[in-house]
């Protein structure tokens, strides 16, 4: 019998007028937005599917807005009898991965998430004005995460942020510190820079204020042990228990994350398995796009959630 791994989709992975396609055809999608949208506080359709790019752009929105919509896909594969046997998500892809595995409510993941996205949007708003320029991110094509970071070594306004394959770091920083990553970084053979649609310089030290007002929150929250495994962003490895969680969320804002370690963590637990797919659970193709490019993707297939359903 086939085991499947749901991967979530981070940040950017957004666009206006996200899963309306899939509320049309799934009965049970708009009771699904409604009662997201009871436990937020506002309209979780009208979010997904009357704002703008620059909106969604926002952290405060994206982050809100991503969680819905891969909440929504698992409960549409759910009809499908296609359920997880572990869970994993890239970036804020992640607390979507455990409220898969029940380390949390589902009440209390959407408080958090809302929550995490409006302490980063103050800090990065903040960042902003005092640069006059918004902080990002930005892909770097062409190098490995080592060189990235020795070329980057002794900066503070960026860093390298996600290592999300051999060839792609993603990085983070200010207007300034990106600006002379850009420069600096194609001197040493990047190929390409791409800037990225978020709001801010997340994964670095430069969210350090964030992760201080959030463990606050996380403080007022229940972390129970997974009943399925998941996998951390921060150690790339499987997390055992609902401590070490709620330990590695205030970890995750100011750390990178070890994306590569952690696919290859994935990978030996589907060796666990006679039969293994991983399924993209949320907007975009990203999360199978890297995995397509490792060398786990000739005996483990992972594709997105609409091809298992099509």
């Amino acid at each position: 019998m086939v085991k499947y791994g749901f991967l979530f989709p981070g940040q950017g992975a957004q666009f206006p007028g996200m899963m309306k396609d899939l509320c049309e055809k799934f009965a049970d999608g708009k009771d699904f937005f409604e009662k997201y949208s009871k436990t937020a506080g506002f309209s979780i359709s009208q979010l997904l599917w009357e704002s703008s790019e620059q909106e969604l752009a926002r952290t405060d929105k994206s982050q809100t807005a991503i969680t819905a919509a891969s909440l929504l896909v698992v409960e549409f594969l759910k009809t499908k009898q296609i359920n997880p046997s572990f869970a994993a998500g890239f970036s804020l892809g992640e607390w979507v991965a455990l409220r898969a595995s029940e380390v949390l409510s589902f009440e209390e993941t959407v408080y958090a998430v809302k929550c995490r996205g409006e302490i980063m949007q103050e800090v990065c708003d903040s960042i902003a004005s005092a640069s006059a320029n918004p902080p990002g991110m930005a892909a770097v094509i062409g190098l490995d995460g080592k060189t990235v970071q020795t070329v980057l070594k002794g900066r503070e306004d960026v860093f390298a942020a996600n290592m999300n394959s051999t060839q792609q770091t993603v990085i983070s920083g200010t207007c300034a510190g990106l600006a002379w990553a850009e420069e600096n970084l194609k001197n040493a053979g990047a190929r390409r820079i791409i800037p990225l649609k978020v709001a801010g310089p997340f994964h670095s030290p430069l969210m350090a204020e964030a992760a201080e007002k959030f463990s606050k929150v996380l403080d007022t929250l229940t972390f129970n042990d997974p009943v399925l495994p998941v996998f951390s962003n921060v150690t790339g490895k499987q997390v055992k228990t609902g401590d070490e969680a709620r330990k590695n969320a205030v970890k995750h804002i100011v750390s990178p994350v070890l994306w590569i370690d952690e696919e290859t963590s994935i990978h030996n637990m589907c060796n666990d398995f006679n039969d293994c797919k991983l399924i993209e659970a949320g907007p975009g193709k990203v999360l199978a796009g890297l995995w397509g490019k490792t060398e786990f993707a000739r005996k483990i297939p992972c594709v997105s959630w609409d091809e298992m359903t099509a």
